[in-house]
């Protein structure tokens, strides 16, 4: 098939681009680059059915002037800030790309009666009330918090996506995408399996926000790139949970990544961030049902890979680990 792949820079978008170029699939990479990388899709430049289009989906005069022609199959929507630093520094963006991004890329898929994937996020379901997290549960969010203009684009994202089915019969799938790590993340990003790693390479204490009680389900990259395109094959509406439901603290997170580098450094508690979730971990019976998916890479494996790619790259290494310990980035568990 001929599929578009909005933030194809990405750290998801990316992987997503090659592992659809790697099955034959034809792949149009749209970004913008705010926060996308193209060292991300250099390696994939030059490939045939390969094409980069530099573009803010947010606005429909600029899709329209990509020069995007020719059939479409697929439109995979994964654009949007993602981390804590990007979205607290480009909030109106991400309010834009989720709503206004969200409807072009609609129109785009029922016009071409292509099969349209949202990536959605766990952020969906806030602090939950609810343990672990179905698709039936409504959530618990604060609209007008800090965490807002992430939580409510990907909510007003979801509801203009079922909107296009209900009114136009328009192919659509909704994924709610669980804590995700792996080669390719941004060391400075702010999440805390890049943010750790930093820290344990350069020696850097590890800073747990909280008690180190509060969990997240942590889903290897390559998993979650099968469940995608296994959306993007299937038929099913959604929303469907792709994550890796073992559940684990931050502070056995962070005695992990310190096992794993053999790092000595000391692990320090700071005040949680307001309204940072306490609690997250996928059921994904429907994802098990609908798409045949389930995760298999293991968190120790995950992070040896993880830990790997990131020591190639030192200076970025020390530049974030530095930048985290000056209280330049922000740093989240949720994400």
């Amino acid at each position: 098939m001929r599929a578009v792949v909005s933030g194809g820079g990405g750290f998801l978008g990316s992987h997503l681009c090659e592992s659809l170029l790697d099955r034959g699939d034809q792949v149009v990479c749209l970004d913008d680059w705010s926060t996308g990388s193209a060292e991300n899709v250099a390696h994939l430049r030059g490939r045939s059915g390969f094409t980069v289009l530099d573009v803010d989906v947010s606005d429909p005069a600029a899709l329209s002037a990509a020069g995007l022609t020719g059939p479409i199959d697929a439109v995979a929507h994964l654009a949007s800030p993602a981390s804590p630093p990007d979205y607290h520094r480009l909030p109106l963006e991400t309010l834009a790309v989720g709503s206004r991004g969200t409807e072009n890329l609609l129109r785009l898929a029922h016009d071409h009666d292509a099969r349209f994937v949202l990536a959605s996020t766990s952020e969906i379901y806030g602090d939950p009330l609810v343990h672990p997290q179905t698709e039936d549960y409504w959530g618990n969010v604060n609209s007008i918090g800090p965490r807002s203009v992430y939580d409510e684009a990907k909510r007003y994202a979801e509801a203009v996506t079922a909107a296009y089915r209900r009114s136009f019969g328009t192919d659509v799938g909704i994924i709610r995408i669980f804590n995700t790590y792996g080669p390719r993340m941004r060391a400075h990003d702010g999440r805390v399996v890049s943010t750790f790693i930093c820290q344990a390479l350069t020696g850097n204490p590890l800073t747990i926000y909280g008690d180190g009680s509060q969990t997240r389900s942590f889903c290897y990259v390559d998993d979650l790139i099968r469940g995608i395109a296994g959306m993007l094959d299937a038929a099913e509406f959604g929303p469907v949970n792709l994550g890796n439901p073992g559940e684990y603290t931050m502070r056995q997170l962070a005695e992990e990544v310190l096992r794993i580098t053999g790092s000595t450094s000391a692990i320090e508690y700071h005040p949680l961030p307001t309204d940072d979730p306490t609690r997250r971990k996928p059921v994904i019976t429907r994802a098990q049902d609908a798409l045949g998916w389930e995760p298999k890479v293991p968190l120790d494996e995950g992070l040896r890979r993880t830990v790997a790619w990131f020591a190639g790259r030192p200076a970025e290494v020390t530049a974030a680990a530095a930048l985290v310990a000056g209280g330049a980035v922000p740093v989240s568990v949720a994400v």
